[in-house]
């Protein structure tokens, strides 16, 4: 399936230059009366290479074709990610390097979407909102309560991330598993 070079994001799997390419990162720069584009940073799924490139808004790109299949994480076992297939409860473990930055982000009995390429796992794609214990807060300091402030919490698995001043520990909040930020309180 083509997409437009603007249309690239982040977790995108593309097949560019004869390889299949994960995109870890993108800027998307459009500068006055110049084309717009994105500088796309990319790692080779099969080799494990990085790759910087740039590709305009109008050009279109190959998005590769995956079969999808729903997961629940179970556990960590050493360098090992263990899930289970949620309709024959086959196990499969991957490894944690697949999911890089977003491994933090599991939690018991989540459930993901794993992509195959010719019948052989090649991403994970969590869901894009998660809810999330705060495990511990800084609390509230009288004056600090004005619009946009916010305040440093811990929620689980150990992941710091800004809240808004009315959350507490225990609070059940949704965080969002792309940008690892505050959604709302739930």
């Amino acid at each position: 399936m083509k997409i437009l070079g603007s249309d690239i994001r982040v977790g995108n799997i593309i097949e560019y230059k004869n390889d299949l390419w994960k995109c870890l990162k993108i800027q998307s720069v459009n500068r006055g009366n110049l084309r717009a584009y994105n500088q796309v940073e990319l790692k080779s799924v099969t080799k494990g290479t990085k790759l910087n490139e740039r590709f305009r808004a109008s050009e279109t790109v190959e998005r590769a074709s995956f079969d999808e299949k729903k997961f629940q994480f179970l556990y960590a076992a050493g360098d090992e990610l263990v899930f289970m297939d949620s309709k024959d409860f086959e196990q499969i473990n991957i490894k944690k390097e697949m999911l890089e930055e977003s491994e933090k982000f599991l939690k018991e009995n989540l459930e993901v979407t794993m992509l195959f390429y010719q019948d052989k796992p090649v991403s994970i794609e969590l869901p894009k909102s998660v809810e999330y214990e705060v495990v511990e807060t800084d609390s509230i300091v009288k004056g600090q309560t004005a619009t946009g402030s916010y305040k440093p919490a811990t929620i689980q698995n150990m992941i710091k991330i800004m809240v808004p001043p009315f959350i507490n520990q225990g609070d059940i909040i949704l965080v969002d598993t792309e940008t690892q930020e505050y959604l709302k309180k739930v």
